[in-house]
């Protein structure tokens, strides 16, 4: 019985292999006339394709929309630029050297291009398909709609080839330095983000290039890659025309107070251990300047429970030794210097909890046993002041000692997003954000108004950590007072204390820095 099972198959696998070689290809697939842009990219290994049918797999077509707009006279001349997302959504586009009637196809037309018998190569440092015509490029539609692609320059240089030939908008953007007075667009501006420093190229012949640059915007423009020696692409970003930048300020506003790091949960009892790291971007005396801080823990158990009613001014309920929902610590003595790390947080003053090493020589701005005393203002004490269930916790600083429902903050970090955190009402209730390297108050790509954490585009925080390891949450970045913003933004770094770690593990390599 098994004998004749076995050869059984063996005659099915027979006929069936069979089947497929008269057949060819299963008998009901067609292969698609379009190869999309990605899978056409991916054929170039460094040296020039010839695009046969037998290359692309069958296929002898592109389609995408275009985005190129000579109108501005700021593109490479002749190049039809146009991109899509056809294979597994991942955006990719292409350059093709059509000519003078590259001028006449504009942003949203629908294309198909002929691509059979043309070749894939670098030219000018940009993946082109050159040898085909202007006659071989059919405009299906017109004025279709193109997403904006929020992209970081630190994404683009890490990856050129992926962003070249696409429209990205890079969001935010200032230069540094601050342009001069009057200083205009032409010629080649280091543009920062908050992520790292591209290269924004204006020819002089473009219609804007003798426009003054703003001081911090949103820039809409297509990537082009120069080529070295060695075949390593630079990226430089081509805005099209003056509406590619939508100007957000031109004023700059400089946090004197920056958040740079953190203990929420030490090895051990975490009451009266807890503590914040910050650094001052000035010299400042909190008896003349005073600032206040403010924690907030929203895991199940503090209280009162639900939305915050009242922001970061919420507090604690009613009940004695409940975990607050804010706790406030105004800092109203000592002095910090510029480019200086404070501490602020419990009294116990050490890096790890009980038995550690003692870091009470640090500059402590304000410590105060909040086991047994409350909060400056609000906030009943408690044994921690932060959320250690994977709910959403975090702080923010203040000028000033008032914080009410209404007071905006100056910087802000979250770990988590769960809890009850925003609701938008009416009336909207959350826990209101500044302009920071990880926030905006209003949307930079939409413009529409977002004061709150998790509202919008508002949602980004800190990974929580294990609970009862020791981990500092050290979070580098670099910060430009001259600038007022972050050229590099902070990335979170998990640090296991042990009872025995140095200052340095928390001051050290990686922390922040001012620039």
């Amino acid at each position: 019985m098994k004998k004749t099972l076995f050869y059984s198959l063996i005659l099915f696998s027979a006929l069936l292999w069979i089947g497929c070689e008269e057949g060819g290809n299963y008998p009901g697939g067609t292969v698609s006339p379009y190869i999309s842009l990605y899978d056409l990219r991916n054929l170039y290994k460094g040296s020039e394709v010839a695009l046969t049918k037998e290359a692309m797999f069958g296929s002898s077509k592109i389609t995408g929309v275009v985005v190129s707009d000579h109108s501005g006279g700021n593109l490479p001349e002749g190049l039809l630029i146009l991109q899509d997302k056809r294979r597994l959504q991942q955006l990719r586009g292409i350059s093709i050297p059509i000519g003078a009637a590259a001028a006449s196809f504009v942003p949203g037309d629908s294309v198909i291009v002929d691509v059979e018998g043309g070749t894939l190569k670098r030219m000018n440092g940009i993946l082109q398909i050159t040898n085909v015509g202007a006659n071989a490029v059919t405009k299906v539609s017109s004025g279709n709609v193109i997403p904006p692609n929020r992209v970081t320059s630190s994404a683009i240089l890490s990856d050129p080839s992926r962003y070249e030939s696409t429209l990205v908008a890079i969001v935010k953007g200032g230069f540094d330095p601050l342009p001069a007075p009057g200083e205009v667009f032409t010629g080649d501006k280091i543009l920062n983000d908050g992520f790292d420093n591209i290269t924004m190229h204006t020819e002089s012949k473009a219609a804007f290039a003798n426009s003054s640059l703003p001081v911090s915007a949103n820039f809409y423009g297509i990537i082009f890659n120069s080529e070295a020696a060695d075949g390593k692409l630079t990226p430089r970003l081509q805005i099209r025309q003056s509406t590619d930048v939508q100007v957000l300020s031109s004023t700059i506003e400089i946090t004197p107070i920056i958040i740079t790091g953190f203990i929420s949960d030490v090895k051990g009892g975490d009451g009266n251990y807890e503590y914040m790291q910050f650094m001052a971007t000035r010299d400042i005396d909190f008896a003349q300047t005073p600032f206040s801080v403010v924690v907030t823990s929203n895991a199940g158990a503090s209280s009162p429970a639900g939305f915050p009613v009242n922001g970061w001014a919420t507090g604690a309920g009613a009940a004695a030794n409940t975990t607050a929902r804010t706790f406030k610590f105004n800092l109203t003595s000592g002095t910090a210097a510029k480019g200086t790390f404070f501490y602020v947080g419990g009294s116990g003053k050490m890096i790890n909890g009980a038995n550690s090493t003692n870091i009470s020589s640090l500059n402590w701005i304000r410590a105060f046993n909040y086991t047994t005393t409350n909060g400056d203002g609000f906030g009943l004490k408690n044994g921690g002041l932060f959320a250690n269930s994977g709910n959403a916790s975090g702080f923010a600083v203040f000028e000033g000692t008032n914080v009410t429902r209404d007071s905006k903050p100056i910087d802000v970090i979250f770990v988590g997003t769960g809890g009850s955190l925003f609701t938008p009402g009416p009336p909207a209730q959350g826990y209101k954000i500044a302009n920071t390297d990880l926030y905006d108050v209003i949307n930079p790509i939409t413009l529409e108004p977002q004061p709150y954490y998790r509202q919008g585009s508002n949602t980004m925080n800190f990974a929580y950590t294990t609970a009862d390891v020791g981990y500092f949450y050290k979070l580098g970045g670099v910060y430009n007072p001259a600038l007022g913003r972050w050229v590099k933004a902070r990335t979170q770094t998990s640090i296991i204390l042990t009872k025995t770690s140095a200052v340095s593990e928390i001051e050290g390599e990686g922390a922040t820095t001012l620039k």
